[in-house]
């Protein structure tokens, strides 16, 4: 059976064709035209193409091609169609005279829908087709069984058969040779003919990420990067930057699946009109630094807007519910601060606006120093790692016990004297610390209107990232510095009394309840057994601090030495964890599958996605006040549409990449897609019935009949 060669064309072959095709002589035999009986329907026309009108004494060669004209909104794909899709094929055994077909390539468009990438073609495309003769110059029967996908909205596959009878003959179809022609200009040739190498190729030991440089004899205009490795691999969208005169191009490509066998690397760079297929040498390293290269700089106007997005983001973390422990550690400093001078309590809560700033300085040089080493980056990411739940559920379970006064903790009577003279209380190294704790638990989830800043940053320049987080911080420090800047409002407060007590012992609670909450993601996280360890160790560590006459010595080294065991607990013993956001509830939801929900949009479905973990609040609050309430449920369980649940409680890049597709860093995150909507609707991370409901009928382009 012959078939189409899936190695690319060589430039000598490809520089023959066009060739001969320019020396064919025009007008002769213009009675018939070179072309087979057209295939149709409202995806796809499609017929076979010759430039030669029959075949000539003594050729040996035909130059023809597959001419697909394709509806609107309608595509089909190219040799390596991406994440899904299925590459056009030709079967040629009923041909008479035929010893050898190759089957060439222009270089492909990317195209992306359901957040999947995926390579093609569209409107219009022919693929080039060097026929080789068993008998020389003598009549020929193409009959090629064609089998390809076209995909809109639904994807439809296609088999049909055509056929073109070549007799002797000489003469040209202008037509037919011109369409041949505009498209073998457009299939990739090596490096060396378009003026373009590829110098460095690393595909990292995880298998995450194709990390590749290049560069051109020219600069590069709008570059695109296709990199082959064997079916069953594909690539999501590349970051591609460019430096020295735009000659040097750096892109790194997520690594979406991976195949066991995996051959050689082919990489196909396109640039215009320009293209290449290169065969590069794997290398070391590939990591040139992208802070090198040059970026496109927004607007002023545009970073003066996202900064301002994230102080008011920052703003109202402070009243997000999953910020109930910020609000008892803001208020107990307000307490202590009861009896102070204004210059005392100026500078305390100064010192604690610094604090969280502090922090947020340290996220924004981590978020820099990942983006350099080539790393995923999100928001509120440390609470997939077991080792800093263990941290912050032991602070948090050692500061409520301290609230509900089972202990005292002390700094050394000199320690203490020093720090008074300098400012008062138990100093400013408290105060710092305070504001630095109440930013760290913030992160879990990001708020409305925080998204937006986030994803900007973590996709942006350097000055962009610490620009956003300084923002983000001074919006979450806003509450300290309004009290810094009006101290005499401590006046206003309460005069110090037994309420006092009584109100600790909710502060302890509100934070006896998040330790509680973050225990519970741990055993999501990593294990029951992580988190029983980390669990009982704490309350040993709590039981050794109330120990009334103990030598304060012993009683520390004891302490010290016990508040190791959670962290190495959490660190050895965690497993893969039992996550509970797909618990008991009233929707059975589908696990998340990218390419999948593809398949089920192409069948006329409508996919609602729910990205969600076990530490997100404001999932749980969505989940709790939408999604699990009528009529939203009903909508879920209608016919046709299939609720999909994307579990992000450890870290899985297929979720990430899946966020960054949408230029998201963090949850929570919903899309809806159907026949309507094959780019996705995407929701506000603050859901509400009406938008879900709307977003479902939208997407499935009817009414939604609630029941």
């Amino acid at each position: 059976m012959l078939g189409y060669v899936t190695t690319p064309p060589r430039a000598a072959v490809l520089g023959a064709i066009i060739t001969l095709l320019s020396l064919l002589p025009v007008g002769v035999s213009p009675a018939r035209a070179a072309q087979s009986d057209a295939f149709s329907n409202p995806a796809v026309t499609a017929r076979l193409l010759t430039a030669e009108n029959g075949v000539a004494p003594g050729s040996s060669t035909i130059s023809a091609g597959l001419d697909l004209e394709l509806g609107e909104g309608w595509k089909t794909y190219w040799r390596s169609p991406g994440e899904v899709g299925i590459p056009p094929s030709i079967d040629w055994e009923g041909s008479r005279n035929v010893a050898d077909v190759e089957f060439m390539w222009p270089a492909p468009q990317r195209f992306t829908a359901f957040g999947i990438e995926n390579f093609g073609y569209h409107e219009k495309v022919v693929f080039p087709l060097r026929i080789t003769l068993k008998d020389p110059g003598q009549p020929a029967l193409l009959a090629g069984k064609v089998n390809l996908l076209t995909c809109s909205q639904v994807c439809v596959p296609q088999d049909f058969e055509l056929t073109l009878d070549l007799p002797t003959g000489k003469g040209i179809d202008e037509a037919s040779a011109a369409a041949i022609t505009r498209f073998a200009k457009l299939v990739p040739q090596d490096g060396a003919a378009a003026g373009m190498t590829v110098e460095t190729a690393n595909l990292d030991d995880e298998l995450t990420a194709l990390t590749l440089t290049a560069r051109s004899d020219t600069p590069f205009r709008n570059p695109d990067v296709f990199p082959e490795l064997g079916d069953g691999t594909a690539f999501g969208k590349p970051d591609i930057r460019l430096g020295d005169g735009d000659r040097l191009l750096w892109a790194r490509l997520p690594v979406l699946s991976a195949a066991e066998d995996r051959p050689e690397l082919s990489v196909t760079i396109t640039d215009g009109e320009r293209a290449a297929t290169i065969a590069p040498q794997m290398t070391p390293d590939a990591a040139a630094p992208p802070f090198a290269l040059d970026r496109v700089v927004p607007a002023f106007g545009e970073i003066v807007w996202i900064a301002l997005i994230a102080l008011l983001g920052g703003l109202i973390l402070n009243v997000m519910p999953c910020v109930l422990p910020v609000l008892s550690i803001k208020l107990s400093s307000v307490m202590a601060s009861h009896g102070q001078d204004r210059g005392r309590v100026r500078g305390g809560f100064l010192v604690s606006a610094l604090g969280v700033l502090a922090f947020m300085w340290v996220l924004a040089a981590g978020t820099l120093a990942a983006q350099w080493l080539g790393l995923s980056v999100g928001w509120g990411l440390q609470f997939q790692n077991p080792v800093f739940l263990a941290v912050m559920f032991l602070i948090l379970a050692v500061f409520a016990a301290n609230l509900f006064g089972l202990f005292e903790i002390n700094l050394p009577a000199g320690l203490q004297t020093r720090l008074a003279r300098r400012g008062g209380g138990k100093g400013y190294a408290g105060d710092f610390a305070t504001g630095a704790f109440a930013a760290v638990l913030a992160t879990p989830c990001s708020a409305p209107f925080l998204g937006t800043a986030v994803a900007f940053a973590l996709s942006g320049r350097p000055t962009d990232i610490v620009i956003v987080f300084t923002a983000l911080g001074l919006g979450l420090a806003l509450p300290y510095l309004a009290v810094a800047a009006f101290p005499g409002s401590i006046a206003y407060l309460p005069k110090p009394g037994r309420w006092m007590t009584w109100l600790k012992v909710v502060l302890g609670g509100l934070l006896a309840l998040t330790a509680l909450w973050l225990i519970w993601v741990l055993d999501g996280v990593g294990g029951r057994n992580a988190a029983l360890a980390v669990a009982l160790s704490s309350l040993a560590l709590i039981a050794v601090l109330s120990l009334r006459r103990v030598p304060a010595a012993a009683k520390w080294g004891a302490a010290v030495v016990i508040a190791a065991v959670p962290l190495i607990s959490a660190g050895y013993l965690a497993e893969a964890g039992r996550s509970t956001v797909a618990a008991e509830g009233a929707t059975a939801w589908a696990p998340f599958d990218r390419a999948e929900i593809a398949r089920l949009v192409s069948q006329g479905n409508v996919v609602f996605v729910d990205v969600t973990a076990d530490w997100c609040l404001t999932c749980k609050a969505n989940k709790a006040l939408v999604l699990d309430r009528s009529p939203v449920v009903e909508a879920l369980a209608a016919e046709g549409v299939v609720p999909m649940q994307a579990d992000w409680t450890r870290p899985d890049e297929r979720i990430s990449r899946y966020l960054e597709s949408f230029g998201r860093f963090g949850i929570p995150f919903n899309a809806v897609y159907g026949p309507a909507a094959p780019d996705g609707i995407v929701l506000s991370e603050i859901l509400s019935s009406g938008a879900v409901l709307e977003a479902i009928q939208n997407a499935g382009g009817e009414q939604v009949v609630q029941r």
